[in-house]
């Protein structure tokens, strides 16, 4: 009898891609799932999944901890394997990539970005810190000298033209795509930018991963009309689009859009749009769509809706406009959608799930919580990046979600892998899937237990009911438990080469 590397046994297999939803049990070898079968085997490592589901490593396309440790660590106590930066990108894009090498816990992959190329450009003063990570940067003002002009300034003819260079640079050095927040630089920004980011997705056959311009129920710039911006190029130029947390743009037209996607589908448009399952956000206190002739009237929202994560406290008018002229960059959270807009759209049988991951800070010393032995329990942050996906899950059990939980495990694996793969970015045919020659990126739960814990007064409480989590055939989670010192992370790239 063949002795696998890893088995597991007795568990709940569910393959999205197949529909296989069934007691399995799995055998690895080496980095690869190499049986599925109802058979007994052996292996040197058994672990016991009975009443347990064996699913496909959970993909974020959307988290922007993916470069740093304790957000990995964080990621896969909530049965994430495939943490990607796509929304915000990077910039240089070689440097991020190279930064993780040999160094991931997750597999990880990331866009390049407009706005940390936009920076680059506008700011001669930027002093680049962290590997092309600009959300780090941005972390760090003083350090790394980043300013607001990314959001606020525009770009002359020859500044374009540079833009156009630079993004196809990082398309060549094997980007998965190209991420445009729109969102954050509403008037910086020009339409002719935002054409050129999807005349390059077009050209290399890859998405654009989109935070929409407008976020907004109301004429003339509501969340649909910012969706119109980005796919009237597609329409042209051809490539994805991921409309990212669409329900913050769409607000109470939230299903307006996922039915507008579905028809673009139909006429053979490649767009999709992700969800993450809160009615808050998190982001900067300057962001464009959070000042109060937008915050208010087209969102529905007071200054009291935006919470400083450094200590939860809720704005008013004067400290608004205090934190406006000090720091712009400082983090907060704000409500955005309602609920039941948001479990609506969950529901949609053509969305998926991303957590918009986000920093989180320590509370004794305000520093950023980076580090992999940085404390759970005391940190402030979204708690977003810690349970979105057990959220959906313990949602589904709840039937606060009305879908099978084949589906929820599909919009949080098999979709969004076959999304991509579809989209430029050929490794993520092998993820996704529990079948055999597959990557053995592997997450275990118990669906009777799975639960979020992070609350937004404790951002970094880890999820339970998540016993085991692989990547690439190396145990990273065992008994609930993080593993120390292994790094079984690969990177995901796109093809660096014109469709």
């Amino acid at each position: 009898m063949t002795q696998y590397d890893v088995v597991i046994s007795g568990g709940r297999v569910i393959d999205p891609e197949t529909g296989l939803d069934a007691v399995r049990n799995v055998g690895i070898q080496g980095e690869k799932i190499a049986a599925v079968t109802e058979k007994p085997i052996e292996g040197k490592q058994t672990i016991d999944a009975t009443g347990h589901v064996v699913s496909p490593g959970f993909i974020d396309m959307h988290n922007h901890n993916a470069g740093f440790p304790f957000g990995q660590k964080l990621a896969l106590r909530d049965g994430v394997t495939t943490p990607m930066e796509l929304e915000l990108g990077v910039y240089p894009v070689k440097d991020w990539y190279e930064s993780l090498e040999g160094k991931s816990r997750t597999n990880y992959g990331a866009s390049v970005g407009s706005i940390p190329i936009r920076e680059t450009i506008l700011n001669p003063d930027l002093k680049e810190q962290f590997h092309g990570y600009f959300l780090l940067d941005l972390m760090y003002p003083e350090k790394a000298k980043t300013s607001m002009k990314w959001s606020t300034q525009h770009s002359t003819a020859k500044q374009i033209e540079q833009f156009e260079k630079m993004m196809e640079e990082g398309l060549q050095q094997g980007s998965v795509g190209v991420g445009h927040a729109a969102g954050y630089m509403v008037n910086g920004c020009s339409q002719q930018e935002a054409a050129i980011v999807q005349k390059l997705a077009g050209k290399y056959g890859q998405s654009s991963f989109v935070h929409a311009r407008f976020s907004s129920q109301m004429p003339p710039t509501s969340g649909l009309l910012a969706f119109f911006e980005m796919m009237a190029p597609q329409e042209v130029y051809g490539g994805g689009i991921v409309f990212q947390h669409m329900s913050a743009q769409a607000l109470r037209d939230t299903m307006t859009g996922l039915e507008l996607f579905d028809a673009a589908r139909a006429k053979g448009i490649q767009v999709i749009g992700e969800l993450y399952p809160y009615d808050y956000g998190a982001s900067i206190v300057g962001a464009d769509y959070l000042v109060p002739e937008n915050y208010g009237p087209n969102m529905g929202r007071g200054y009291k809706d935006i919470v400083l994560i450094s200590n939860l406290e809720s704005l008013t008018k004067e400290r608004y406009e205090e934190i406006m002229k000090t720091n712009p960059m400082t983090p907060c959270m704000f409500y955005n959608a309602l609920e039941e807009d948001v479990v609506k759209g969950l529901e949609h049988p053509s969305s998926v799930v991303g957590s918009d991951g986000y920093i989180w800070t320590d509370r004794e010393t305000g520093e950023m919580a980076y580090d992999w032995d940085s404390s759970y329990d005391k940190v402030n942050g979204h708690p977003r990046g810690a349970g979105t996906h057990a959220r959906v899950l313990a949602w589904t059990r709840e039937k606060k979600l009305d879908i099978p939980l084949s589906l929820a495990v599909s919009k949080m694996t098999y979709m969004i892998a076959k999304y991509m793969e579809d989209n430029g970015v050929p490794q993520m045919a092998d993820k996704g899937r529990i079948q055999e020659g597959k990557d053995a990126d592997i997450t275990i739960f118990d669906p009777e237990t799975v639960q979020d814990n992070a609350t937004m007064q404790d951002g970094g409480l880890p999820s339970t009911g998540i016993p085991y989590v692989l990547v690439n055939g190396t145990v990273v989670v065992k008994d609930s438990e993080t593993v120390d010192d292994v790094f079984p992370g690969k990177p995901i790239h796109g093809t660096g080469k014109p469709a």
